[in-house]
């Protein structure tokens, strides 16, 4: 209890009281007493201590302005506190939104030729669905790569989602295994959304860019939704479609990067740290493994189409987890 106390005490002023005691002093408090001790919960250590001082009457802390203050775990009356990550350079791990055990290295040599040929009506409709969307694309887009990629990671991490969320809640109706599916769906998507962090390190939406993906989201997100609860065989080989078309996306985007029509930046430091690249990779580095993952997904979504089309669930085959 000592070391706890102690804990407590730096942050809320009750050196060395028992939890307890705590407890009961705080359902016994006035209603503003109450309140700061909602903003100590909530606010991080450099916002909550003025207040906190304030109320007590201490002094406020000398250290409470320094850059490291600002850089503590938000105050909590629980004491939890986030484990301390370095890197093999023995630097801090400075990412929050991802940990050293979630990077990996892409396999880049995957096939990114590979096209599923459609042959049920379904899969036709499908493929016909996905390429007419490229028109529209080409000319909105053109050749603005960076702001294609961009959008397009929007949509792409919206149907692992959609498929997991079902998927989850079917294995909770129907009291049963899932094969590993959900979490490989949800690996998928995680994914999409990393590879949306990493290219707003090269460019920046337009204010016309944002509410159009506001509107597509809105859309599409329904649409997939009652599309997959109809037929998860059809949705997923959308998906493998959608997914060749940003493998196609990203092969232009390689183009373009080795005929010089866009600069081959520096890769930016979360691309180099989430997918383990050397320091000295570049923007075409970035795309590479992004158009790897893509390959990937894509041939994630048309074994689980096909999978439906044998007649099984997925729960039937070993999901690939893994891979991210």
């Amino acid at each position: 209890m000592s070391s706890s106390g102690s804990h407590f005490g730096s942050d809320l002023d009750v050196d060395e009281e028992p939890a307890l005691r705590i407890a009961l002093e705080r359902s016994k408090a006035p209603a503003r007493r109450r309140a700061t001790a909602v903003l100590h919960l909530h606010c991080p250590r450099s916002a909550a201590t003025p207040h906190a001082n304030q109320e007590s009457g201490a002094e406020k802390p000398e250290s409470a302005s320094t850059p490291e203050q600002s850089k503590r775990a938000v105050v909590s009356y629980w004491g939890i506190e986030p484990r301390k990550l370095v890197k093999d350079d023995g630097t801090e791990w400075p990412w929050f939104c991802f940990r050293p055990w979630d990077t990996y290295r892409p396999d880049t040599s995957i096939d990114v030729t590979k096209h599923h040929e459609p042959k049920a009506l379904a899969d036709k409709v499908a493929y016909f669905v996905v390429r007419s969307l490229r028109v529209p694309r080409d000319l909105f887009f053109q050749r603005r790569h960076a702001s294609h990629a961009l959008l397009l990671e929007t949509v792409a991490a919206v149907p692992p989602m959609v498929g997991g969320v079902l998927l989850h809640l079917r294995s909770l109706r129907r009291f049963e295994h899932s094969g590993g599916w959900i979490r490989a769906l949800m690996e998928e998507a995680e994914n999409e959304r990393m590879h949306l962090m990493t290219f707003m390190e090269v460019t920046q939406p337009l204010w016309y860019e944002r509410a159009l993906v506001i509107a597509v989201q809105g859309v599409f997100f329904n649409a997939y939704f009652f599309g997959y609860l109809i037929s998860p065989k059809f949705a997923h080989r959308v998906v493998g479609y959608l997914e060749e078309e940003a493998v196609h996306s990203y092969t232009e985007f390689l183009k373009d990067l080795d005929d010089g029509k866009i600069d081959n930046v520096p890769a930016s430091a979360i691309a180099i740290d989430y997918w383990r690249l050397p320091a000295n990779a570049t923007l075409k580095a970035v795309v590479t493994v992004v158009r790897a993952d893509e390959a990937h997904h894509r041939d994630v979504n048309h074994f689980a189409s096909d999978v439906y089309y044998q007649g099984m669930q997925l729960k039937a085959t070993p999901a690939p987890i893994g891979y991210h």
